[in-house]
């Protein structure tokens, strides 16, 4: 059935939606081509099949939230908006098993609260969501700012909501950003509580502060650091490790072998921040060699594209993986000068050796 819908973009200029010579508008109608696009000053009118008008619809909405959240729009975003939208559409032509689905409500909300709903922004957010459906645990791997740690407790928040899980238990590695755990004030809990606070502020986001105190109080939702879980088994529960890139391997092991029956987890790092002593010791950084391969496992990686913070934090995290590229031919050849000097000496070695005991 055909259908004609107006849309009006008021409060931002037509041509950051647009783009460039209608640029981003040829892009949709390209894709759209059964739909007519009409744009005219901060209007747009859509005319065609009643379920694609409603697509492009919904495309001009996501990208109109986007400029108002970043200032502008860039030809990545309307990409990952019109994918998005065929990601919809696939997913909406599936039968849903209700028994086993997640997701409380239809399109990209993962919980519901009782002033707003969190949704699934990007394309990374919702390979998250619908990777924990398939799987027992989830490695979501990716730069700051991408939404890892929200999205995985809205996932865990819903699950505990549609009593898929019985108990909450949020981790993190009690590891300092370049400063000491000693010098802090405070007995211990206080000491450890500004590392565990970004895992309090989205559960604050998706839960009433009565029902929040009431689950902490009962041990429903326990956030804790990492070294807290050691001894236990874990069953009927979501577990979340956040800043995995600080666990070591032996660490990581044992939060992944807590898991008991009905449990899952969701494990978020981001491998070029690890703030232990080496690097090589991270366990987030091993496990895709390690556990790729182990059926029920999946691993997710987002990227600069999925950054939902501040328009500025994808251009830095762009500008800092930049000089990384650059760095990584003068690391190499100072590991190979390294190499030939061990060799070096080791010869030099023998040869002391040979000339000290001849008969050897």
């Amino acid at each position: 059935m055909e259908r004609e819908k107006k849309l009006s973009l008021k409060g931002v200029e037509p041509i950051l939606i647009f783009g460039a010579q209608d640029a981003h508008l040829k892009r949709i109608e390209s894709e759209f081509s059964e739909v007519s696009i009409v744009a005219r000053g901060n209007d747009v009118t859509l005319r065609g099949d009643e379920e694609d008008v409603r697509r492009v619809e919904k495309i001009f909405i996501e990208l109109l939230a986007l400029v108002n959240r970043n200032g502008e729009l860039q030809t990545r975003d309307v990409e990952a908006v019109i994918r998005l939208s065929t990601l919809d559409e696939t997913r909406s032509q599936q039968p849903k098993d209700v028994g086993k689905e997640w997701i409380e409500d239809e399109g990209d909300v993962i919980v519901a609260t009782k002033t707003d709903a969190v949704r699934a922004k990007t394309l990374g957010q919702k390979r998250m969501v619908q990777e924990s459906k398939r799987n027992d645990i989830v490695f979501a791997i990716g730069p700051a700012g991408t939404g890892k740690t929200y999205t995985a407790v809205a996932i865990a928040v819903a699950a505990l909501k549609a009593k898929q899980v019985q108990r909450l238990v949020l981790a993190r590695p009690a590891v300092e950003a370049g400063e000491s755990l000693g010098f802090l004030p405070g007995d211990l809990q206080q000491k450890i509580d500004p590392y565990l606070r970004p895992l309090y502020d989205a559960l604050s986001d998706m839960l009433t502060p009565e029902k929040l105190k009431e689950y902490m109080e009962k041990k429903v939702i326990e956030v804790v650091p990492l070294a807290y879980m050691r001894g236990r088994t874990l069953n009927n529960a979501f577990i979340i490790l956040d800043e995995a890139q600080n666990a070591t391997s032996m660490q990581l092991k044992m939060c992944l072998t807590r898991l008991g029956v009905n449990s899952k987890a969701i494990i978020t790092g981001d491998v070029t921040q690890i703030d232990l002593p080496r690097k090589s010791d991270s366990g987030l950084a091993e496990a895709p060699t390690l556990l790729g391969d182990i059926q029920g496992i999946s691993f997710v990686y987002l990227d600069k594209s999925d950054v939902v913070r501040h328009r500025l934090v994808r251009d830095i995290i762009e500008a800092y993986e930049n000089r990384a590229r650059e760095k990584e031919p003068k690391e190499e050849r100072r590991h190979e000068e390294r190499r030939h000097e061990d060799r070096r000496e080791e010869d030099r070695l023998k040869s002391l050796a040979a000339k000290t005991n001849p008969l050897r």
